[in-house]
């Protein structure tokens, strides 16, 4: 090997001669280099990972990766366009399972990562912090490949045009899709460039169709929204004729407020039936209550296994309400469990706030390791009597579907007397539970503490105990989170996480508006007011509803109206939670929107069955 200067002779001599040669080279290679810079072209810097001290676990998780991932922002998008490269939009959660499948077999691989940073601008979002462009971008991924769900992966054009959609690929597979994609925006990006913007379409909005709802409008689409979901319902095991059992949420609470209005004993069966359903098999968690995201077979026996803010809220209150519109005691004690759980494994400490969701893994990466029991280790742990009864209630005679063991749930139906010796067991299981470690996105959002906050303000009215803990979420968004710029999306490691969504203002809106007919303090009305003043003047126009201020892609959507997801739909919180002001202008506007709103959803009613519902209010 070459050498250039020897300085391993420690003297001062030596150390000054080769400071001295440092020096000068230093001086020549400054202007060389400035030289060499302007008379060559640009060469780009090479990109490097900004991920690894985010303030969102999720985007944290892959500050380690070898893929160079990016925040996005203006900045590089920005980047894109001066380096001519497709932006890699790659949008998960922290408690997605093939999200972090996908990360260890295709983000950790050198080879990949090597591919995408030197033919693409990779950037990483946390859907939870960005719903509006992971909306765009779900709506992309349907249009174009008949499905969505995450992971997401989407190539989008410096200008700001979806090109192409993927979701989860097995490595070869994703790698190959790469390479064939970077080989063509090479040889002809601008071909590409154009028809991606040739398929951009607009979204027209029908908002400036004035439409009043009407008591006869209303009554002709909850007639309608009624017939279609008894279409469209399992006869047998309650929800939806679907592979998959979801908990259809917001559809759920929406169609009871319907039924407490217009009573309908086709409509109440099929509630009693998906909600008897749901709470008895493993959609349920048993052992520390709480609700899983849904269920892998029509049955409800096999969950995907985390849990998130936005079920259990919402699951909280309607059983809370379904207890007394469908007279079944049993859903109070179902939705109380539900808040319970919330309040031992989602709330944060220090503020009183709720995290965001439960990882699906364990800390050792296996799907359900914290919930599944071996018979060994129920044996173990339960006296005779109890294990020969949870054998028999649980079906524990049967193999177990996963080598990690059994979930527990009623694949019998116990007698009262039964009921009643569970409890001890439960508590068995949930000491031994603790010492297993599971992961948790601990993100503090705006939107889904108005969820909670919603959920808890109603349990209040009837147990007195939440009362303290809806206060502490009140103050969390007003104090912590509203500032004078407007309310932020949330907070995560203590820090700020930017200018909130139209979902987190119609939520946290809603959920003060709930918490000031608890109290009954005008203070307390007139915070939620100021939430609900914003939001209209941020996300609403003669066109509609938009979802962010801004998502930076080249088309900006109106609709009419935002269908219900996961969640409600955030154009009704945010028409709802107006309604509910003591402001005639603000109600004014609200019963405009809501007339504009029914007239732009067409037929797709069970995807706007909280607007339709909405719609049956009595305006005040």
């Amino acid at each position: 090997m070459r050498r250039v200067l020897d300085v391993s002779e420690n003297t001062d001599h030596g150390r000054g001669k080769f400071m001295a040669w440092l020096s000068v080279q230093r001086l020549f290679g400054s202007f060389l280099t400035a030289c060499l810079f302007a008379l060559s072209p640009a060469v780009a810097a090479p990109l490097v990972n900004h991920l690894a001290h985010h303030p969102s676990p999720y985007l944290a998780l892959h500050g380690a990766d070898p893929v160079a991932w990016q925040e996005w922002n203006s900045a590089t998008v920005e980047l894109a366009s001066k380096q001519n490269k497709l932006l890699f939009v790659s949008i998960g959660y922290f408690s997605c399972h093939w999200c972090h499948v996908m990360q260890q077999e295709s983000y950790r691989d050198p080879t990949i990562a090597g591919v995408l940073n030197r033919n693409f601008i990779p950037v990483k979002v946390d859907r939870e912090l960005n719903s509006a462009l992971d909306a765009e971008m779900i709506e992309f991924a349907r249009r174009t490949l008949g499905v969505a769900g995450w992971p997401l992966n989407v190539f989008v054009t410096p200008e700001g045009y979806p090109l192409y959609a993927t979701l989860y690929s097995k490595p070869d597979q994703f790698l190959g899709q790469i390479e064939r994609l970077a080989e063509r925006w090479r040889a002809d990006s601008r071909t590409l460039k154009a028809a991606a913007k040739a398929a951009a379409s607009r979204v027209e909005s029908s908002a400036t169709t004035q439409e009043k709802a009407s008591p006869v409008l209303a009554a002709t689409r909850r007639k309608a929204l009624v017939d279609e979901t008894l279409a469209l319902a399992d006869p047998l095991r309650g929800g939806l004729e679907q592979v998959r059992k979801f908990p259809l949420a917001p559809q759920l609470t929406a169609l009871l407020q319907i039924h407490e209005r217009h009573p309908d004993a086709r409509l109440a069966a099929w509630l009693t039936l998906t909600l008897d359903r749901m709470m008895k098999g493993g959609l349920r968690d048993h052992v520390g209550g709480g609700f899983f995201r849904y269920t892998e077979d029509p049955d409800w026996h096999t969950p995907h296994y985390e849990k998130m803010l936005y079920d259990n809220a919402q699951l909280a209150l309607l059983y809370l309400r379904a207890a007394s519109i469908l007279g079944k005691p049993a859903y109070r004690a179902i939705a109380f469990e539900t808040l319970d759980f919330m309040l031992a494994d989602m709330r944060d400490a220090k503020t009183g706030a709720f995290i965001t969701s439960t990882s699906a893994v364990d800390g050792e990466g296996r799907e359900g390791g914290v919930y599944l029991w071996r018979r060994e280790q129920l044996q173990s742990m339960l006296s005779a009597d109890e294990f020969a009864l949870v054998t028999r209630i649980w079906g524990l005679e049967t193999a177990a579907e996963s080598n990690l063991g059994y979930l527990p749930q009623q694949v019998r139906e116990p007698t009262a007397a039964e009921m009643q010796k569970f409890g001890p067991i439960y508590r068995k299981l949930r000491a031994e539970r603790r010492q297993r470690h599971l992961p948790k996105d601990d993100k503090l959002l705006a939107g889904l503490n108005g969820l909670a906050l919603k959920a808890l303000s109603e349990a209040a009215a009837v147990d007195p105990r939440y009362r303290r803990h809806a206060d502490e979420v009140k103050v969390f968004l007003v104090k912590q989170l509203h500032h004078k710029n407007g309310l932020q999306q949330g907070m995560g490691q203590g820090k700020l996480l930017g200018p909130a969504d139209l979902e987190a203002y119609a939520y946290a809106a809603s959920g003060l508006r709930h918490y000031a007919r608890l109290s009954g303090a005008a203070a307390d009305h007139a915070a939620a007011d100021r939430l609900v003043r914003e939001a209209w003047q941020r996300f609403h126009s003669s066109s509609g509803f938009r979802m962010a201020g801004t998502t930076l892609l080249a088309v900006e959507n109106w609709q009419a109206a935002i269908a219900d997801g996961a969640a409600p739909s955030p154009s009704t919180e945010l028409i709802a939670a107006s309604l509910g002001s003591r402001d005639k202008a603000l109600r004014r506007k609200a019963s405009g929107a809501l007339g504009s709103s029914a007239a732009g959803i067409g037929r797709n009613l069970f995807l706007h069955a909280s607007l339709v519902a909405a719609m049956d209010v009595p305006a005040r």
